[in-house]
This record gives C-alpha cells, structure tokens and sequence, in this order.
C-alpha cells in the first residue's frame, strides 16, 4: 500500500530534468550554439578581414541603393570590414546620385575617401567616425523650389532634414569642394575648403572657406572661416566668422552655429557698408532711394521665412540711422521697418524726390536734375519711379526724424508712415515742423495705373513768416506775420516732374493779420515815395502791416495761374497775375501795388517775377516804369522840373480788400472790396490765359 502511494506522489518528469547529465547535455548544446556562432562571426571577420571585404564591392551598391533610392557606384578600389572592432571603409572613385530633380547629377563624389567608424553610432545617436580621409571630394548640398525636399535626406525625400555634421575625431581632407542651392531665397554658393588636418577633434588653427556664388540674380564672392574648428570636425558649435563682397558693398558675418548648416534662431552680428545701400537692397528686389556711403550694424535672427535685423545703428552720408526692420520671404517678400534719425542732413534727404544725392553735394539741385534727364535749367527730377520693383514687394515704415540740417528752411519733428501694398505706395501721413508751424501731407503713388496716378495734400498749418522765410532776408524779431496753406494736385506720370506737368488742382497760402519786417520793405510796397521818405528820417526798417493775403493758384494740366494774389497792407493792395508751368518751369508773374494814400514819388509799375524754376529774376525796373520815367523826363524839359515829377504821383485810390474771401483762400471771382463789390483788378494774368487754352 505504502508503496503504491509512494509510485502514485512521486514526479519522475522533475527527477529527470535535474538529473545532472541532462543540464550537461542541455549546457554543452548552448556552449555549441554559441561557439557555432562565435566561430561563424569570427569566420566572417577573418574572411572580410583577409580579403579587406573587396568582395562586399557590388552588394554594398545593390544594398545601398535600395536603401537610400539612390544609385551608388564605386569606380575604383573597394573595403569593408572590421579593423578590429571599428568598420573599416574604403573607396575610390566613389559616387552617390542625387534624385532626378536636383540640378547636379552627384550628390557626393570623391577620389578616395576612407572612415574607421564606429558601428554603434550607425544605429543609436549622432553618427561618428574615428577617422576620415577624403581627397578631392564634391559635394552638392540642394533644396528642392518648395524647400520640403532636400538632397542629403534618403528615402522619399518629402521631408526635408537639416543637414547633421557627423562627429568625426580625426580628419585629413584635401582638394574638396562645397556646393549649397537653395531656390527658394535663391542661393548659390560654391565653396572651396582649405586643407583639414585633425587629430583627436583637434585642428590648431582656423580653417578657410572661400569661394563665389548668386543670390537672386547678384554675383558675390566671400571668404569666411571656422574660429572653432575642433568644434566643428567634432560636431559641437561653430564660431564662423564670413565677409561677402556684392553690389559694391562688403558685409561682414560673424556668430556661432550649433551645426555647420543650422542657422534657424541663432543670433548674428552682421555689419555692411558700401556707396549706396539702394544697391544692396535691390539684390533682394527692394526699391528704396539712393543714399550716399553708408555703415550699418545689426544682429540677425532667422526664423523660418522672416530675416529679423534688431538693434540696428549707423550712418548714411551725413546723417543718422537707428531702429529694426524684417525681410519676410513669403509668397510676396515684404520688407517691415521701424527707424530713428536724430539728424538727417539735407541733401541726403534729396533722393526722396529723385535726386542723386552725391550730385546734390557736388553740384546742387539743377545738376541733378540733369542727372535724372530734365532739361537744362529744370530742377523737377525726371527720374522714374521703379515700377516693376515696386510691384513685386509689399512694405511698411515708420520712420522718425528729430532735426534736418538745412541753412535756410528749418524742419524737424519728422514722422514718416509709409505703405506699399502690390504696387501702390502711400505717405499717409508725412508730417513735420517748419518754423514752428506743422505741415501735414498724404502722398498717394499708385503704380497699379498706367501711367502711374500720383496725387499730393500737402497742408501747412500757421506757420511764423520770421522763421520760415529767415534765410531769405526777412526777420524773426519784430514780424508776427504768419501763413498757412494747401496744395492739392492730382497728376499722371512715373516721374515727379511728369505727374506735375499733367497735374490738375489748388494751390492756396493765407496770411493772415501782422507784421512783416524785412530790409526790402520798399519793394513789397513798391512806393517810391514812401522808400525816400524813409530814407530821410531813417526809418528804412519799419515793418510791413498785413490786413490779410492770399497767393493761390488754379492748376490745369500743369498750367499754374494766379487766382487769385491779392495781399491788403496798412498802405498798398498787392496784386498779382500770370503763372507758372509745371512742364516748362517758366514763371512769368507781374505783382503790382497801389497805394491806399497820395504818394509823390510811386513807381506803381508791376515787378515782374520771371525766369525758371532754378534761377527766377526779379525785374523791379519794368518797361512800363522806364516809360513813365521817360515821360516825366519830356515833362520836366517841356514845362517845368516840377511837372516832370508828376509821372511818378500815384493818387491812392486803391481798394481795400475784403479779408473774409481772402482768409477763406476763395478764387479771385469772389474776391471783394472793403465796400463788397467785386474786384476787377485779380485773375487776369497770362497763366490763366494759358491754362485757359489748354483746356
């Protein structure tokens, strides 16, 4: 019984799998297996090692191949394996394809290269090689028109990735070149690298880059170099210091990049000078002014399309300029600016209007004038407006000006709001002091009509006549006289001078109530006999009392006419007919003045205002007063000396204006007198007559 329980408990199954010579069997079928294996593995290593894996040649190009999507070909000499525990490659004439829609055939070729890699690093992490030999390599480094596709990424390649630069711990490269594309900025740069001769990540000295290329459709030329080489060759940072020579400017880069191709976020001091920054700007198709020599400094930041310049300084010909500014390369490059300028010299502000500005300073306003293709003796620029640049980028500015440096109009306060949206630029608004007095003006040029439609609001709030007109022999002490005004004209024209010369409009300027003191008094009032009078008791001084005033123009087709000039003072109404032509700039305007009192000495002959633009005359001696002197010449000898004085008697009958009409800037049809009658005596000169014509 005992023994048949015994049988029935007890396990035979366990007893045999502990018996010892069962896990002997069972350890020397493992110990087999694995010497089996080891043996095997080390078959493989001594055959690849005898025979330096030569044999590899074709499968290693089948393999690769159908791994990358690429065709790889080895032209020469072929070894691939383990020396003793790093993989040993070596290759000669090799060459790696890039895809078919790459411009160049080759995305890697070499004469020789040879790496000692580390096998791990193929799997796990950042690639690394103990060594590198690479002797007359190319390199053509591509993005594709979209930027989503590069030439360094396998498979498919809808996802491009940066450009990683291997850990490598020693290096000896020679004769090797660099090519980098990038269509959508566009970029092409072909560099040469300077011989490598590393030893554990350490070089010793800078390592030389230089070599040329386009941006856009601008050649360059550059040199740059890698402060931090051991850094580079082993993958870690990069102090890169780069000066590109283009468009008659040189631009200075220095910084330091976590990889050798990574810029994206890294903050760059970059420095450029050059003859004219409208030249540098115009490589990215960017149309602003020309300027005279400038040297500039910022810090560049790159994130994704947009190129951020911050804390910018510098100068431009004799003037100041400090501030930010974005180039975003979108769909539509767009350039946005945010700047300061303490002082702007005056003729650096001349390429606003047209001018050269180094022309200005050498040879003033009429030569360059000429410059631009006006005629002799104009001073209205005839340069054109650059249309088609102006079409392909959109732009926004806000520009502040303290002070401009000019000896006879004094401006300062200047805020500038501009705007280009696809072709149509807007000044709205382009405000500043001048004499104390604020001048606000909306500038519309519309690029988008053919010919270009460029319209102008200019307003001068109450302006100090002392102030304003001081460089022009009128006094700020003693002259309370002041002015204001609107110019309203709509033109045209791809240039300054065609818009105006086709222009239609108003022009008005009002003065109101005060005094004007001035050496030439005597030729506002033109009264003889009021001049020597003065004369005689030395009061050549004594200012002038405006009632009122209005100098105003009706412009047609660029014809100017006066409507009306009409000016009240204590003694004399001035009036004034005739006008101006915007296409020709001739003047022809006759000002004359009568008394209000009895003067035994007048002239009461008009000044004639003549001339051009550039260079008006003043004809105070007309024909009409030559003749009356004439005439009081045959008096004094016919009759008496005292007759003779009679020619030059002006019995004070003028009419006192109405200022109401006047200080509303009305035309001369409703201008009146003191006594509300219409006034005969406005809007009868030769300029109204030719716009007339014209029309």
């Amino acid at each position: 019984m005992d023994a048949a329980v015994t049988s029935k408990g007890s396990r035979p199954g366990k007893r045999a799998s502990t018996d010892p010579a069962v896990r002997r069997r069972r350890l020397h079928i493992v110990r087999n297996a694995v010497l089996i294996v080891v043996g095997t593995i080390f078959a493989i290593w001594l055959v690849l090692f005898i025979t330096k894996g030569r044999f590899l040649k074709h499968p290693f190009e089948n393999v690769a191949q159908s791994l990358s999507g690429r065709d790889i070909k080895v032209g020469g000499d072929f070894q691939l394996y383990f020396a003793p525990l790093r993989i040993k490659f070596l290759a000669e004439r090799i060459d790696v394809a890039n895809p078919q829609w790459a411009d160049r055939k080759s995305l890697f070729s070499a004469k020789r290269v040879e790496a000692r890699i580390a096998p791990l690093s193929l799997l796990f992490g950042r690639k690394r090689a103990y060594a590198l030999d690479l002797e007359e390599g190319r390199v053509n480094l591509e993005w594709d028109a979209q930027h989503r596709r590069n030439t360094w990424t396998f498979g498919d390649g809808s996802d491009g990735k940066p450009f990683e630069m291997p850990r490598i711990d020693r290096a000896a490269i020679s004769g090797t070149r660099l090519r980098y594309v990038d269509p959508q900025m566009p970029l092409m740069v072909d560099l040469a690298i300077d011989p490598i001769v590393a030893r554990d990540t350490r070089i010793g000295k800078a390592v030389g880059l230089k070599g040329e290329g386009r941006f856009r459709t601008t050649p360059f030329r550059l040199t740059a170099q890698l402060l931090s080489p051991d850094a580079s060759v082993s993958g870690g940072e990069n102090r890169l210091t780069l000066r590109a020579w283009a468009a008659d400017s040189v631009i200075d880069v220095a910084g330091t990049l976590p990889s050798l191709t990574e810029v994206e976020g890294v903050p760059l001091k970059v420095a450029a000078q050059g003859s004219d920054l409208s030249d540098l700007l115009n490589v990215i198709d960017v149309a602003i002014p020309q300027t005279r020599r400038y040297d500039l400094k910022a810090q560049l930041v790159k994130e994704g399309t947009a190129y951020r310049f911050t804390g910018m300084n510098g100068t431009f010909g004799q003037s100041d300029l400090s501030g930010r500014f974005t180039v975003t390369n979108a769909e539509r490059l767009r350039l946005d600016a945010v700047l300061t300028t303490r002082r702007l010299d005056i003729v650096d502000a001349a390429p606003f209007i047209g001018y050269n500005p180094d022309i200005v300073a050498a040879k003033g306003a009429v030569a360059a004038a000429a410059a631009t293709g006006a005629g002799a003796q104009r001073v209205l620029p005839d340069a054109e407006l650059p249309v088609a640049t102006m079409q392909r980028f959109d732009a926004g500015l806000d520009w502040k000006i303290g002070v401009v440096r000019s000896r006879n109009v004094p401006i300062s306060n200047i805020a500038m709001k501009l705007s280009l949206e696809r072709g149509r630029l807007a000044l709205e608004p382009l405000t500043f002091s001048m004499a104390r007095g604020d001048v606000i003006s909306d500038l519309v040029f519309d690029t988008r009509q053919r010919p270009s439609a460029i319209s102008y609001d200019i307003r001068l709030a109450p302006t100090p006549m002392g102030r304003l007109l001081a460089g022009y022999g009128v006094a700020d002490s003693g002259t309370t006289g002041t002015i204001k005004g609107r110019i309203r004209l709509e033109g045209r024209g791809d240039t300054i001078h065609d818009s105006l010369a086709t222009s239609s409009g108003r022009i008005a300027f009002v003065m109101p109530k005060g005094t004007l003191w001035t050496r030439n008094a005597q030729l506002a009032e033109l009264d003889l006999g009021t001049f020597v009078s003065k004369m005689f008791q030395g009061k050549l001084k004594k200012p002038i009392e405006v009632n009122c005033g209005l100098l105003a123009f009706t412009v047609r087709s660029g014809m100017a006419a006066t409507d009306p000039i009409l000016i009240d003072t204590s003694k004399n109404v001035v009036t004034g007919n005739g006008g101006f032509s915007f296409a020709t700039e001739d003047v022809d305007i006759a000002i004359r003045a009568d008394g209000k009192k009895f003067s035994l000495f007048s002239g009461q002959s008009p000044v004639g205002i003549g001339g051009h633009f550039a260079s008006p005359s003043l004809k105070v001696i007309s024909p009409e007063l030559v003749g009356r002197a004439g005439a009081g010449i045959g008096l004094a000898a016919i009759v008496t000396p005292v007759a003779g004085l009679l020619a030059f008697v002006d019995v004070g009958d003028a009419k006192s204006a109405a200022c109401d009409p006047v200080l509303s800037g009305a035309r001369a049809a409703a201008q009146r007198t003191s006594k509300g009658k219409p006034r005969d005596d406005v809007g009868k000169g030769k300029g109204r007559e030719k716009a007339a014509n014209n029309e």
